[in-house]
């Protein structure tokens, strides 16, 4: 086992024990790759939660989650489930990307694509797209 992997273990484990499916640990240039796929939101938020153990700020540069959920597809309906505040809208899927909208705690929105592990495409219910971080989504 290397030491990416000693490291991120809690991460490797949880992905294994919450049944991600399909899923991949692989090593390359200093990075630790897990992907996967999950039957839902809360599978996939074990494994982000394990991350969340041992990287706080989930800032880590030698770490790569990209675990989607498995039948989420264009216009599935999702929840913005932040905790207190609004879920930025970006007109790309970074936090320095310009916010160009806001969805309100509760408010349903649609999905667009799973443009990456960490950032969805969705559309408000005034028809507002842009990139929302994926974290504060749920099906």
């Amino acid at each position: 086992m290397s030491t990416l992997q000693q490291k991120y273990a809690g991460v490797i484990s949880a992905a294994q024990s919450s049944g991600i499916t399909g899923l991949q640990v692989q090593e390359q240039d200093g990075i630790l790759y897990i992907s996967g796929n999950a039957s839902s939101t809360a599978e996939k938020d074990a494994v982000w939660n394990a991350l969340g153990a041992i990287d706080s700020t989930y800032s880590a540069s030698d770490v790569n989650l990209n675990i989607q959920i498995s039948g989420l597809t264009s216009g599935t309906a999702l929840t913005v489930a932040t905790e207190h505040s609004n879920l930025n809208l970006r007109n790309l899927p970074s936090t320095d990307a310009d916010v160009i909208g806001k969805a309100a705690k509760g408010d349903t929105v649609t999905l667009i694509e799973q443009s990456s592990d960490d950032w969805w495409k969705i559309r408000t219910s005034d028809g507002k797209e842009g990139y929302a971080y994926a974290r504060y989504l749920r099906v």
